[in-house]
């Protein structure tokens, strides 16, 4: 009974085992928001590549470790025309845009006992608001496989249900999310609800019986302000919770240098701070994130770590004017 109860414990907090989240958490979400909102997919005009490796509590067993590798496109109609602006600056507006986008990512997530393998597809529209102003809608659907990792796991009572089950297996669950965004040169601000199912997947034990992934919620956005034709500051925010998690929020503040160049630093409310730092050279960029946690549990640990690797493709009359950050 003692080791049911254990597991049970690592089911409801396998996401993270300080907040109770059952979904990663990503340091770097400024720099690929299409982890968290579907309705990003395409939403910037270019084909996108992205690569995320985040290890949680660098040196403390069974602590969260996740990868991601994400795709993303937009179906464009037409070339793009340059539009002035009375900030001097250039925008590009479709002659016929085109208002689809696609996405798609792989993804590996372990936690303690628990690891979720599979895959995301995600379709998104997107119309304009005014002349510069973007909105989009997003919707995905996920399979993962979810698995207890029995090699970790010592049973006294040769008759534990646990040892015969279909977790211990390893379950294929379904999900959905959905997600809206929108998307200004100046700003940027999504809504996003992951696992709409709840884990929906009746699964037929009576292990599982108090056995649900819960709904989760994001809510997000950022202005840009310009300090001189170099130099420019981006305060942003990330809210979430969960049907089972009370609200935990990211402020933070981001500082660039010719669009080649960020640095930042962010709080989150749960006890941790966050550093971070980018540098981009063409198509190419690379970012790192430090997380050092204010709780007990830093003492026994390296902090956290979290390096994301992407490329940007795409012809420049294509792109949208205020993307030439990344």
């Amino acid at each position: 009974m003692r080791k049911t109860l254990y597991i049970l414990a690592f089911l409801f907090v396998s996401g993270s085992a300080v907040t109770g989240q059952q979904l990663p958490i990503y340091s770097q979400y400024l720099y690929n928001k299409f982890l968290i909102n579907p309705a990003v997919a395409g939403s910037d005009g270019y084909t996108s590549w992205n690569l995320t490796a985040r290890e949680q509590w660098v040196g403390y067993s069974g602590a969260p470790r996740t990868f991601s590798f994400s795709g993303q496109t937009r179906f464009l109609k037409r070339s793009y025309i340059i539009k002035k602006t009375n900030t001097r600056k250039q925008v590009y507006r479709p002659k016929s845009d085109g208002r689809v986008g696609m996405g798609g990512y792989i993804f590996s997530d372990r936690n303690g006992l628990i690891s979720r393998t599979g895959l995301q597809g995600s379709y998104a529209y997107h119309t304009w608001l005014h002349n510069s102003t973007q909105l989009s809608f997003g919707l995905s659907f996920t399979g993962y496989h979810y698995k207890i990792d029995q090699t970790q796991i010592n049973f006294e009572d040769p008759d534990e249900p646990w040892l015969n089950n279909e977790l211990r297996r390893g379950i294929f669950v379904p999900d959905a999310s959905f997600g809206i965004y929108l998307l200004n040169h100046r700003y940027n601000a999504g809504f996003s609800a992951e696992q709409l199912f709840g884990g929906s997947t009746k699964i037929g034990s009576r292990a599982y019986k108090y056995f649900k992934m819960y709904r989760h919620y994001y809510l997000f956005g950022s202005y840009s302000f310009e300090l001189n034709s170099m130099m420019g500051l981006e305060p942003a925010f990330l809210i979430m919770m969960s049907e089972q998690l009370r609200p935990q929020a990211d402020i933070g503040l981001t500082y660039s240098y010719n669009n080649g160049f960020w640095t930042g630093l962010s709080w989150r409310t749960n006890g941790a701070i966050i550093a971070n730092v980018g540098v981009k050279h063409n198509r190419m960029f690379i970012g790192y994130a430090f997380d050092f946690t204010l709780q007990e549990i830093q003492r026994i640990t390296y902090g956290t770590h979290e390096i994301t690797l992407a490329v940007k493709l795409g012809d420049s009359a294509r792109k949208y004017r205020w993307l030439d950050r990344y």
